[in-house]
């Protein structure tokens, strides 16, 4: 049978509700006109004998499975300027070469690593989100070709610096964080105050980009950092890292970082700090990418094990022998 609109007791605008092939359709219209209404209602029932005949992936939109990939909790920093671009296109009509396309003239300055992350990389997720719930085929996009630029990890020594001339307490503490923790700039401002204990010296970091969570360690520096951040500002409760938005913590961070007149390193420079770290402190890369919520042990070793420059470092071949030697002659006195 088909849709009919009625209005609810108390309501001024009209519902819908009827039964399609099976199917108990009901909803509101959200119009007070009758004619409105009339004509919602069958654009509703016409949308759905449309997915009935040609499947979801007919009538599925892009900003709607944009929409359900956000529901998700999936990360959402570039999804913004993609949306703004394909407006409601339908799913079915976004080729992998239109993407490609659209990553150019989204970007057209921007390098083809940004092209890739900002672009490809999150249109392709939102769109085989949608295919793991059967809404659409999955799609596969070729990456732009680029330059892999090797960046620099932050030392122990930048991050003491950082934070002596840093304006504000928290960007100061957002350093030390995402270097002791090897945490994400998303994921570390995405930290509540709920998620940190202080006393057990640990901290709840939910993974925006493998989508799950681990539990990080409170070094005692951060630990006592943490502890001295406000929790309330003009009588309302805040975050650890009270910034608006990435845009806002990323200001904090340049400010700082002339003031320290340091090398101008990147937030994602403290999570190679962390890696690069563990690794020369001889901490194994299984363990290390465990502890930093890396998925692959070989990309911890192959993107964060920079090598070092001292030539000397082959003196460590004989350690054990030395100290064998060193041994016996305390025995032999």
């Amino acid at each position: 049978m088909p849709l009919k609109i009625y209005r609810r007791k108390g309501s001024l605008v009209y519902h819908y509700r009827g039964t399609l092939a099976g199917d108990r359709l009901r909803g509101t219209t959200g119009s007070s006109d009758k004619e409105t209404a009339t004509r919602i209602a069958s654009e509703v029932e016409n949308a759905f004998w449309k997915r009935r005949l040609d499947g979801p992936q007919e009538v599925l939109t892009f900003p709607k499975a944009a929409a359900l990939y956000i529901a998700a909790g999936k990360e959402q920093r570039f999804i913004a300027p993609i949306l703004k671009y394909w407006k409601d296109a339908k799913i079915k009509d976004m080729t992998p070469g239109a993407i490609r396309q659209s990553a150019i003239e989204i970007y057209p300055k921007a390098g083809n690593a940004t092209r890739n992350r900002q672009v490809i990389v999150p249109t392709q997720a939102i769109i085989n989100h949608a295919a793991e719930a059967e809404l659409c085929p999955a799609i596969k996009v070729k990456r732009f070709k680029f330059d892999t630029k090797i960046k620099k990890p932050v030392t122990l020594e930048w991050i003491k610096a950082f934070r002596a001339h840093a304006d504000r307490a928290d960007v100061g503490v957002l350093a030390l964080f995402m270097f002791a923790t090897g945490a994400r700039i998303s994921e570390a401002l995405g930290v509540q105050w709920e998620d940190i204990d202080i006393k057990g010296r640990k901290v709840l970091i939910r993974q925006s980009k493998l989508g799950n969570e681990r539990i990080a360690h409170l070094p005692r520096d951060l630990m006592v950092a943490l502890a001295n951040l406000p929790r309330q500002h003009k009588g309302r409760d805040i975050k650890p890292f009270n910034f608006a938005g990435h845009s806002a913590a990323l200001k904090a961070w340049e400010r700082a970082v002339e003031a320290a007149g340091i090398e101008p390193l990147t937030f994602h420079s403290c999570r190679h700090g962390f890696a690069t770290g563990c690794l020369r402190k001889g901490i194994d890369p299984v363990t290390t990418a465990k502890l930093g919520g890396w998925k692959s042990p070989a990309h911890v070793f192959q993107t964060y094990g920079h090598a070092q420059d001292d030539v000397s470092l082959t003196d460590r071949l004989f350690d054990t022998e030395i100290d064998t030697a060193a041994s016996s002659n305390k025995e032999d006195q």
